[in-house]
């Protein structure tokens, strides 16, 4: 249940979409969208930043997975007579 709530698994995944969503917006930017950014297409970079840094909290939960939680020791109410 620990890994599931994992806060590297959520932000990695949000700026993985946002990244995605964002880098789309900057491929298909139009003319009027570079003028106003003077000719940066800031929202591909942007976009390919986000995407490369929900990659990383990705990767770094792969490479470093949260520990087992312990398993709780049985009490006497726990046992049945």
């Amino acid at each position: 249940m620990a890994k599931l709530f994992d806060v590297r698994r959520v932000i990695g995944g949000l700026f993985v979409l946002y990244g995605v969503i964002v880098t789309l917006i900057g491929i298909l930017d139009g003319p009027s969208e570079l003028e106003k950014a003077q000719g940066v297409r800031i929202n591909l970079w942007m976009g390919l930043g986000m995407l490369a840094f929900g990659l990383l909290m990705l990767l770094w939960l792969r490479l470093n997975p949260p520990p087992e939680p312990e398993p709780e020791p049985a009490t006497d109410e726990d046992r049945e007579v």
